[in-house]
Order: C-alpha cells, then sequence, then structure tokens
C-alpha cells in the first residue's frame, strides 16, 4: 500500500529528502530547488516499505488574468523513480496533486508539459487549455511555454467557483504566469 506525504519543501524530513534528491537528479542532474516565494511544496508517494517512488512539487502564486486575481498553483518536478515507472505511481501522485491544489483555496491549477505526456495528465484528472500558452520569467524577461524549441501544452484545472464560471477568458490565451528567474516555467 502506498502513501501520500506532503510537507513545505524545506521541511521534507533528511530520510525521504536524500531519496527525492536522487530520483530528481536521475531525471534533471544538476537542477536546484524553487524560489521560496512560490510557496514550494512537495508531495511524495511512499512505498509500504517507506521508500519514496513518486515526487512532485506544487508551486503557488496569485496571477493577474484578465485585470482579475486568481491564486493559482502549478505542478512541477514531477518525478517517478525508473524502477517504479509503469505501475501507475506517477499518475497517482499527480492525481492527488490535483485535490491538493483543488483543497488549498487556490482558484485554478495551471502548468505545461511536454505534449507526449498529455495522456499521463489527462488520466490524473488534468485537462488540456486548448491554445493556452503560459508566460514565465518575469514581465521584463517573458519566458513563453511556445517558445521556439518548446512543444508544451497547457494543463489546468477550474476549481474555484469564480474560475470556473470565467474558465473560458483562460482558452486561447496567453497567461502571465510570471514565476520569476528561478522557476521560469513552473
Amino acid at each position: 500500500m502506498t502513501q501520500v506525504r506532503v510537507w513545505a519543501a524545506a521541511d521534507v524530513p533528511e530520510r525521504w529528502g536524500v531519496q527525492e534528491r536522487t530520483l530528481r537528479e536521475q531525471a534533471w542532474p544538476g537542477g536546484g530547488g524553487h524560489d521560496p516565494a512560490l510557496e514550494p511544496v512537495t508531495m511524495l508517494l511512499l512505498s509500504e516499505r517507506g521508500e519514496v517512488v513518486s515526487a512532485l512539487d506544487v508551486l503557488s502564486k496569485e496571477i493577474v488574468h484578465r485585470g482579475r486575481r486568481y491564486r493559482a498553483s502549478g505542478l512541477s518536478a514531477v518525478v517517478t523513480g525508473r524502477a517504479h515507472r509503469g505501475h501507475g505511481y506517477g499518475r497517482q501522485l499527480v492525481a492527488a496533486a490535483r485535490e491538493f491544489i483543488a483543497d488549498s483555496g487556490a482558484d485554478l491549477g495551471l502548468f505545461t508539459c511536454d505534449r507526449p505526456l498529455r495522456g499521463f495528465y489527462e488520466s490524473a484528472g488534468w485537462a488540456v487549455l486548448d491554445g493556452a500558452v503560459l508566460i514565465g520569467g518575469t514581465p521584463r524577461e517573458p519566458f513563453p511555454s511556445d517558445a521556439p524549441g518548446f512543444d508544451k501544452l497547457t494543463l489546468a484545472g477550474f476549481f474555484s467557483q469564480r474560475a470556473q464560471r470565467e474558465a473560458a477568458s483562460f482558452r486561447n490565451a496567453r497567461i502571465a504566469l510570471h514565476p520569476g528567474m528561478i522557476d521560469r516555467l513552473w
């Protein structure tokens, strides 16, 4: 039986933090941490033996879209250990993260993924936001998800009643996420 555990990223117990960092190094050699201003939360899926089999981070901030403020969260650094792939662990954790974001008070969840991962994220409850482009970086140094060489899709979940009513305004839109220069595009 697996178990999902959640901590502020800075508070992950060392016994699991070492395993988490090892997993992330497999996927993103030399990758660093997140900007503390994005309130990083780490979610780990633990095996019944207490082994980290999958990990991800949830980043959050307020965004302004078409003159309205929204509390947005997104997934970052999703990884499942090579030995544990193909068993549904990543999907289980991504679905748990969707529930976590929905229960957190966020208006919406927004993030990008590589196009071949579309089915994976949809199977965990996320929906492709047709035609949407996330603008990362900063207003002075934008980093759009449709930059040359990228093959990204934007995924979303609309959780608050207001966000659900206004979901259409996010389709086919350029959405100013601007998480900064550390997490240029979560």
